[in-house]
């Protein structure tokens, strides 16, 4: 057995199981605070202290409460491949991308409107859609919006993207995902290899607007 304590507003990695059938004992004040990804469900929030990871699938808890979360792991999981450290670059020098570096090394459209530049991503806003570069190793907050639905398209990078309650894994470009408000979404480039950025289209229905983000879990501090 092993034990990991997250703490609050924090989040374990997304790691992927062995061969063995893995139980997660979870004590929280605050269980229905608590967020996990199951392999292919997201849940929102946790009604049971045990949760079971099958064999080769991922996992991992998010500690949205304001309490310690400790994890007992049935399973010894220092092994266990992690596909995305949120806290990677937590101590690393934060540099805003450089739009015109950026604009020389990688093919954008022209007929951009605006340009939003991080040190995580990357936006370029056209008049009815937004291109949305990001790094590998990164990826947006777990976040809803109240006045608008979006629709992305993945045009490049092989992404994990969070939808509704459903989690998808290394998906290929042209696939589509649909938000409608209020629901929970988010894109992971569990790439390894620098500069190799995963890119959305992202179109909306309602009123677009940058302040209308509920950032639900947020590491590092993205804006």
């Amino acid at each position: 057995m092993q034990n990991e304590i997250i703490k609050p507003k924090r989040a374990s990695s997304l790691r992927q199981n062995k061969k063995n059938v893995l139980i997660l004992n979870l004590d929280c004040v605050q269980l229905n605070k608590i967020l996990m990804i199951n392999h292919n469900n997201f849940y929102s929030n946790i009604m049971v202290n045990n949760q079971k990871i099958k064999p080769l699938n991922y996992y991992m808890v998010i500690n949205n409460s304001n309490f310690p979360v400790e994890i007992t792991y049935s399973e010894n999981i220092s092994d266990h491949e992690i596909l995305y450290d949120p806290y990677l670059f937590e101590n690393s020098e934060k540099k805003i991308l450089d739009p015109n570096d950026f604009l020389e090394k990688y093919s954008v459209p022209e007929g951009y409107l605006d340009i939003l530049a991080k040190w995580y991503s990357i936006k370029f806003s056209y008049n009815d859609h937004n291109l949305i570069f990001i790094k590998s190793g990164l990826g947006i907050s777990i976040q809803t919006h109240k006045d608008r639905s979006e629709e992305w398209t993945i045009i490049a990078g092989r992404p994990i993207v969070i939808n509704i309650d459903r989690v998808h894994y290394f998906v290929e470009n042209g696939s589509k995902f649909s938000t409608p408000n209020n629901s929970f979404h988010s894109v992971i480039n569990p790439s390894k290899k620098q500069d190799e950025y995963v890119i959305i289209k992202e179109t909306w229905s309602g009123n677009f607007n940058e302040n209308d983000i509920q950032r639900i879990f947020n590491p590092n501090n993205y804006y």
